[in-house]
């Protein structure tokens, strides 16, 4: 399971540093600078939770299960939060209206709460 934590932050991480470069010198010409901010706030939060994924897998201290637990609410939540928010970002490019799919956003943010809730617990009862 830490392998896979681990290899899911760096691949978050790596394609969090791709999409960055994207919206800071591929989005200005096609997006107002609105659009571009939203963007990097998604790229922010994913890079963010790539580093918490890392840090779990590279935590021995915590039972299999309670990190699984943990990494899926985080890998569910930044897929939720942070592509849909380049989904929104980016509406004006495509004909689909992603305004649609607004709620993605929130329900990704909330999956993300609870996982740090989550993690922050079980690292609290097992080091007290």
């Amino acid at each position: 399971m830490n392998k896979t934590i681990c290899f899911t932050g760096i691949v978050l991480g790596g394609t969090a540093v791709i999409l960055g470069a994207f919206g800071a010198h591929g989005l200005e010409k096609l997006v107002d600078s609105n659009a571009i901010q939203t963007f990097e706030t998604g790229v922010k939060y994913q890079m963010y939770h790539a580093l918490l994924l890392l840090v779990l897998g590279s935590m021995n201290q915590l039972p299999k299960a309670s990190k699984k637990l943990i990494f899926y609410f985080v890998l569910v939540g930044i897929c939720c939060f942070s592509f849909s928010i380049y989904l929104l970002a980016t509406n004006s490019l495509t004909a689909f209206d992603f305004k649609a799919i607004g709620l993605v956003t929130p329900l990704g943010g909330t999956l993300l709460i609870i996982g740090w809730s989550i993690f922050g617990h079980r690292v609290y009862k097992h080091f007290d």
